[in-house]
C-alpha cells in the first residue's frame, strides 16, 4: 500500500474545479435565515445539514464558520495532524493525505459519521474550549490513561458506543453511572448501546430487603433521560439501543412496551379530539339527547362531561382545559413527548436454542438473575408471535441473533458480543467504541462501469482516517478508553448502492444486483483489512491480536471463502451464497475482491491487524443526505419522490436523480425523458410511464408503493440483498425491512424466520404506517391527517365553518377568533 494522490493528481488544490457561492440557508428551529458559502453543485438539503448541522457555531473571539472549505479544511488538517504525531504517516504522506480528503468531502465522494463533523479539530483549527467532566484518552507512547481537562482537545469522534451495565444502583458501571456515560455521549453527537440483560426482574430479591422494582423501571429512566439530552448539542435526538436476552423474567413485558406507548399516542390524540368536539356541541345548545347519544358513542366519562359544562357554564375555554395545544400525531409533538420508549430502539437477543425451541414448538424458561434458577415456562413459539406483534404494531422490537454474531466474532478470548450499538451495524466487546465512515458509490462510476481500483484506493484512505480517529478521540469513561484504544473497531461502509443500481440499469431485485453488492462488500472489506496489516506493519497490531490469532484469521479466511462461488467456510451454521462471475456488472469487481482478500490473508499472516474489526454497513441516514445521495446505506429507494420531516422543523422534498442516468443510459431520448420525468413527479412511480418500456419498470421499483403506481419491493428481495453483503461485513447491515400497511403478523414472523435461516445478524421490520407518525413519508404527513372535517361554530361571532379535523383556522366571518377541531 502507498499514499499517493488518487483524486488530486493533476490538480493545484483540492478544491480547484469546485465553483463555491454564496447560499441562503433557512433554519426552522431558529427561525432564521443564514448565509453559507458551498459548491454550487450542492443541493439546496445538502447545503442546509452542513450549514445547520455540522458547522462550528460559536462566536467566540470572532470564530463561526460560514465557508464549506472550512470545515472540510478542520476535519482534514486535524486528521492530517494525528497521523503524523502517531507515526502513522510522515510529513509528505500527511501532506498527500489531507488534500485526498479534501477533495472527497468537498466532492461528496465520503463522509464520516456525524460526531466527526461536529467535534473534530475545533481545538485543532480554533483552540476551543470546553470543560471535560470523565472524557479519557490513552497516550500513544505511554499507554497511560489520561483524564483530559479539555473536552474538544481529544474530539468525541465516535459515533458508535456499546457499553456494559452491572445489576447494581451505584459505583463504577452501574445503573445511574451507566445514564451518566450515555449523557455524555449524547451531548457531543453519538450513540450507544447496552444489553440489560444482567438486571434482575421485577419480583426478584434485593440484598437489603424487599424486591426489585424489575427491568422495566429502570429502561423509562434511561428513556427519558435520553430524551432530554440533544444530540451534539443540535436538534438531532439521541441514538440509543436497548438489547434483552430471550430468557430474561420481563422479556413479555419489555417486548410489549413500545407497542402499548405507540397505543397511547393514538387514545391521547383521539380522546382530545372527540373531546373538544363535545365542549362544542355544548357551546352550540345542541339538544341533550344528541350530547349524551356523542358521549356514549365515544365513550365519554361523565366526570369530563361535567367539567365541561361547568367551563361553559363560567365561560372557561378550552385553553384553560388543555393548555390550547392541539395534539397531534408529529413524532416531535406533545402527544409523543409524554410516553415512554421513543428515545431508543428496542432488540431481543436470540439464540440458535431459542428459535430451534420455536421450531419443535417446545417450551422455553425464563431465568432468574439472582439465583439463576426457573422464573417461569412459556411456549417458545408463543413468545415469538408475541415478538413479530409488537413488530407488526410499531416496528419494535427488532431481532440480533446471537449465535450467529458470535461465529463471526474475531475476538472472542475477551469475551462474547452481546449489544450493538443503535442501529445494530456495530457489534462487538462492551465497553468498545466504533467510528464510521461511508463511501457514496456513484462517484466510483466510470464510462457505466464501477471503478473498482478508485474505490480500492478510497477505501485504504479511509480505513486511515478511521484508524487515526481512535488515537485522536476521547471516550466516557477509562474503561473504554482503554478497550477501544487496545482493539481499535473501525466501522467503513458505504451509501447509496439502489442508487448505483439504478445508474447501471440494474434492478435492486436481481441476481446481477445482488452479486455486484456482494463484491463490492468483499472488495471493500478485504482492501480495508489490507490497509490494516499495512497499518500494523508501521505501529504493530491491536494488543490483543496475539490472544485471538487463531479465532481472527478463521474469520478472515471464511471472509474469503465466501468470494468463491462455492464457498468453504469454518465454525459457522449458515452457508452462504458465494459471489459469481458470470455477471458483465461484476465480473472486474468480483475478481479484484478475489485479489484483494488473497493478498490481504498473506500481509495479515505476516503483519497481524491493526484493528479488530475493519467494516459495517451503517444507516448513513444524514451524511446520505449530505452526499446528495439518492438511496441510503445499502436500501432500496424509499419512493421516488419522498418527504422528510426534519428535526427541528420543516420538511425536504426529496427527488431521485438516479431516474434520468437511468433513463438516458437505457436509450431514451431527451424529448421522452422530460415526459417520463413529469409522469413520475405527478405520479411517483413509473408504471404508464409514456414511452417506457415495461421491461425496464422493474428498475425503478422502490421500497414502497404508493397506490398502483410502482410496485413495492419484496420482503424476499430485502433480504435475499442483505444475505448477499453479510459474509463481507465485520459488523453487520444496518437495514430496515419495509413492509405494506397491509400486511399481516404472519408475514413479519416469516420474515424475521428467514432472516435467521439466511445467516443474518441482525433483522428489523418496519410496516407502512405501524407508527402513527413517520419521519420518511411519500405525501406530506398533513395530507395523511387532514382527511377528515368538522362543522364548528366560531366562539365569537356564531359563525359555522367546515374545518380539517387536526387543524386552526381563523373565522371566516369575523376574522377574530380561532376554531379548532
Amino acid at each position: 500500500m502507498k499514499i499517493a494522490r488518487l483524486f488530486t493528481k493533476n490538480l493545484k488544490s483540492p478544491y480547484e474545479g469546485i465553483e463555491f457561492v454564496e447560499r441562503l440557508s433557512r433554519c426552522f428551529s431558529e427561525n432564521e435565515n443564514l448565509t453559507f458559502v458551498a459548491p454550487k453543485d450542492w443541493s439546496q438539503v445538502a447545503v442546509d445539514i452542513l450549514a445547520q448541522k455540522y458547522r462550528c457555531r460559536t462566536s467566540h473571539a470572532g470564530i463561526g464558520e460560514t465557508d464549506a472549505r472550512q470545515i472540510f479544511d478542520r476535519l482534514s488538517e486535524t486528521w492530517a495532524y494525528f497521523a503524523q504525531r502517531s507515526g502513522l504517516l510522515n510529513n509528505s504522506e500527511a501532506a498527500i493525505f489531507s488534500d485526498e480528503c479534501k477533495y472527497m468531502l468537498a466532492h461528496q465522494v465520503a463522509a464520516p459519521n456525524s460526531p466527526q463533523w461536529f467535534n473534530t479539530g475545533l481545538f485543532h483549527a480554533y483552540q476551543l474550549q470546553s470543560t471535560a467532566k470523565g472524557h479519557y484518552y490513552v497516550d500513544d507512547k505511554s499507554r497511560e490513561i489520561i483524564e483530559l481537562e479539555n473536552a474538544l482537545e481529544r474530539p468525541q469522534a465516535h459515533a458508535c458506543f456499546i457499553q456494559g451495565v452491572k445489576d447494581e444502583l451505584v459505583g463504577p458501571g452501574s445503573i445511574m453511572d451507566l445514564w451518566e456515560r450515555e449523557a455524555r455521549l449524547f451531548k457531543f453527537g453519538s450513540g450507544s448501546g447496552s444489553n440489560f440483560s444482567a438486571l434482575r426482574g421485577a419480583g426478584e430479591p434485593l440484598s437489603s430487603g424487599g424486591v426489585s422494582s424489575g427491568l422495566m423501571s429502570w429502561l423509562k429512566i434511561g428513556d427519558a433521560g435520553a430524551g432530554a439530552v440533544k444530540s451534539g448539542g443540535t436538534t438531532r435526538r439521541a441514538a440509543k439501543m436497548v438489547c434483552l436476552d430471550a430468557d430474561h423474567p420481563d422479556i413479555e413485558e419489555f417486548i410489549n412496551w413500545k407497542y402499548k406507548e405507540e397505543q397511547k399516542v393514538a387514545f391521547l390524540v383521539t380522546g382530545q379530539r372527540a373531546i373538544r368536539r363535545l365542549y362544542f356541541l355544548m357551546l352550540e345548545d345542541e339538544a341533550p339527547s344528541v350530547i349524551d347519544q356523542y358521549k356514549e358513542e365515544h365513550s365519554i366519562d361523565e366526570v369530563v362531561a361535567k367539567r365541561l359544562e361547568q367551563m361553559k357554564q363560567q365561560g372557561i375555554g378550552l385553553s384553560d382545559f388543555d393548555g390550547g395545544q392541539l395534539l397531534g400525531f408529529d413524532w416531535q409533538g406533545e402527544a409523543y413527548q409524554t410516553i415512554a420508549g421513543q428515545n431508543a430502539n428496542n432488540s431481543i437477543r436470540l439464540s440458535h436454542a431459542f428459535l430451534e425451541a420455536v421450531e419443535r414448538k417446545t417450551q422455553w424458561s425464563l431465568i432468574n438473575r439472582t439465583d439463576n434458577k426457573k422464573a417461569k415456562s412459556i411456549e417458545a413459539h408463543e413468545l415469538f408471535e408475541k415478538m413479530a406483534t409488537a413488530a407488526w404494531g410499531c416496528a419494535d422490537p427488532g431481532l440480533q441473533f446471537s449465535d450467529t454474531i458470535n461465529e463471526w466474532h474475531t475476538c472472542p478470548q475477551g469475551g462474547s458480543i452481546v449489544a450493538s450499538n443503535p442501529c445494530s451495524e456495530y457489534m462487538f466487546l462492551d465497553d468498545t467504541a466504533c467510528n464510521l465512515a461511508s463511501l457514496n458509490l456513484v462517484k466510483f462510476l466510470k464510462n457505466g462501469k464501477f471503478d473498482h481500483e478508485l474505490f480500492s484506493g478510497a477505501v485504504q484512505l479511509w480505513s486511515l482516517v478511521l484508524e487515526i480517529s481512535v488515537s485522536m478521540a476521547s471516550y466516557p469513561s477509562k474503561e473504554i478508553a482503554l478497550r477501544s484504544f487496545e482493539y481499535r473497531t473501525l466501522g467503513l461502509g458505504y451509501a447509496n448502492m439502489g442508487g448505483l443500481f439504478m445508474r447501471l440499469g440494474l434492478a435492486y431485485d436481481s441476481d446481477e444486483a445482488r452479486n455486484l453488492a456482494g463484491a463490492i462488500s468483499a472488495l471493500m472489506s478485504g482492501e480495508g483489512y489490507r490497509a490494516s496489516a499495512w497499518m500494523a506493519e508501521r505501529l504493530g497490531p491491536f494488543t490483543h491480536f496475539e490472544a485471538n490469532k487463531d479465532d481472527f484469521m478463521r474469520v478472515m479466511k471464511n471472509h474469503a471463502s465466501a468470494c468463491d462461488k462455492e464457498p468453504s467456510l469454518v465454525g459457522v451454521s449458515h452457508k452462504p451464497c458465494g459471489l459469481s462471475s458470470d455477471f458483465p456488472s461484476s465480473q472486474e469487481v468480483v475478481k479484484a475482491a478475489r485479489a484483494s482478500w488473497k493478498n490481504g490473508l498473506e500481509a495479515l499472516a505476516i503483519n497481524g491487524a491493526r484493528n479488530a474489526q475493519m467494516s459495517a454497513i451503517a444507516p448513513t441516514g444524514t451524511i446520505s443526505l449530505l452526499m446528495d445521495c439518492d438511496t441510503t446505506g445499502i436500501e432500496p429507494d424509499y419512493s421516488l419522490i419522498k418527504y422528510k420531516s426534519l428535526a427541528g422543523g420543516g420538511s425536504a422534498r426529496i427527488v431521485n436523480q438516479s431516474t434520468q442516468h437511468a433513463l438516458t443510459l437505457l436509450g431514451y431520448s431527451k424529448e421522452q425523458q422530460e415526459e417520463m420525468i413529469a409522469f413520475i413527479l405527478k405520479e411517483n412511480g413509473v408504471d404508464g410511464a409514456p414511452f417506457l418500456d415495461p421491461l425496464h419498470y422493474s428498475i425503478f421499483d422502490c421500497a414502497t408503493s404508493i397506490q398502483k403506481q410502482g410496485r413495492a419491493l419484496s420482503v424476499e428481495c430485502h433480504l435475499s440483498m442483505m444475505a448477499s453483503v453479510q459474509p463481507f461485513v465485520s459488523g453487520a447491515i444496518s437495514k430496515t425491512i419495509n413492509i405494506p400497511a397491509e400486511s399481516q403478523v404472519l408475514e413479519v414472523k416469516e420474515a424475521f424466520l428467514r432472516a435467521y435461516n439466511l445467516g443474518l445478524k441482525a433483522v428489523a421490520i418496519y410496516r407502512d404506517r405501524s407508527k402513527l407518525s413517520q419521519p420518511l413519508s411519500q405525501i406530506k404527513e398533513d395530507s395523511l391527517r387532514l382527511s377528515a372535517f368538522s362543522h364548528l361554530a366560531c366562539l365569537n361571532c356564531g359563525k359555522k365553518m367546515l374545518v380539517p379535523t387536526g387543524t386552526c383556522m381563523r373565522c371566516e366571518n369575523c376574522g377574530e377568533s380561532t376554531s379548532c377541531s
